[in-house]
């Protein structure tokens, strides 16, 4: 069988495909065939060395897998062959591994779907357990109106908008070009702010009646971190869960000491969190997965390349290009 993988970090011409044996399920595990395999950033992270959560090498990028159960090891019988699951290595013991037409995993790990599920779709979902779990954390029986998602148009924030609508808050995002805020207003955003043309801050409190949002989910940081922090309304949240464009420049304990008396939260959100809380975790995922069986939800591909296509994917992630999530199909 065909897999993909890196014996040294560095561009995407160290993706190489590879034909390997088709593994065998031992004592409770399954071998899943895959029908779609997610491209994300840790991918990239991994094929450059830089993940925190780095598998050893050689390894196979990829965190997210949709498929059908093929095979069941001695002793499982809490599935089916045929069956269909999504896999992802936030299940396993190491991350990375799902570049590969089919792969070998602990009986415990896939997640169950529902036959009408569309598995394409299914392999989107990985986004949707970040962004829902960063709004249902936040939320703790509050009562949210609005919320200000830094672009909008990518694949967790893409996620975080349809989620946001689903609770009917009003979203407001950020994108940096037409084709994106396109995108991201059919994703049911309702306002959406070039930031390349425009001061997200001023608009934001021109849109919200200079009241602010109660919520900023940010994945830039940078200096931009303390606008975030001033478009929050009284007692509102600035979830930060990356920081692509560094630490702010600024004293940001010193920003929200000057605006104390708007009681403002800051929170730096990672899924490696719920490391610690696997059946919370699982839980969130199913919540997803139920959402996306009701309709409430609708992933969306960008792209779909064939396996042995991985660095192109990995050239697309890089450039911006991707509106909605890129597949490989093997």
């Amino acid at each position: 069988m065909k897999t993909v993988l890196i014996h040294k970090t560095g561009g995407p011409e160290v993706l190489e495909p590879t034909d390997i044996a088709m593994p065998v399920p031992g004592p409770g595990e399954v071998l899943v065939h895959a029908a779609a395999i997610g491209v994300g950033w840790p991918d990239v992270l991994i094929r450059t060395g830089v993940y925190k959560w780095m598998p050893p090498l050689p390894t196979s990028p990829g965190s997210d897998m949709s498929g059908r159960i093929a095979a069941l090891g001695a002793g499982v019988n809490n599935w089916t062959v045929g069956q269909k699951v999504l896999i992802t290595a936030r299940e396993l013991k190491q991350r990375g591994g799902c570049y590969t037409e089919a792969l070998v995993v602990p009986a415990a790990a896939p997640f169950p779907l529902p036959e009408d599920v569309d598995l394409e779709a299914a392999a989107c979902l990985p986004n949707y357990q970040v962004a829902w779990a960063m709004l249902r954390d936040v939320l703790q029986g509050r009562k949210l109106r609005s919320v200000f998602i830094a672009g909008a148009a990518g694949g967790v924030g893409s996620a975080a908008v349809q989620l946001a609508r689903h609770l009917n808050l009003k979203v407001i995002g950020s994108v940096s070009s037409a084709a994106k805020e396109r995108f991201a207003r059919e994703q049911g955003a309702d306002h959406l702010i070039d930031y390349r043309r425009e001061n997200l801050l001023a608009r934001v409190l021109e849109l919200t009646d200079g009241r602010g949002v109660d919520l900023v989910l940010d994945h830039i940081g940078g200096p931009g971190l303390n606008d975030c922090l001033k478009m929050l309304a009284p007692s509102g949240t600035l979830v930060s869960y990356n920081a692509i464009a560094g630490l702010p420049s600024s004293d940001i304990f010193g920003e929200m000491r000057a605006l104390l008396t708007r009681s403002l939260t800051l929170r730096c959100f990672s899924m490696h969190v719920l490391d610690a809380d696997p059946d919370l975790r699982r839980q969130i995922m199913t919540e997803v997965i139920d959402l996306l069986a009701s309709g409430a939800i609708r992933p969306v591909v960008s792209a779909r390349l064939p396996l042995a296509q991985a660095a192109d994917a990995h050239r697309m992630i890089e450039r911006g290009d991707a509106l909605g999530k890129i597949l490989l199909v093997p």
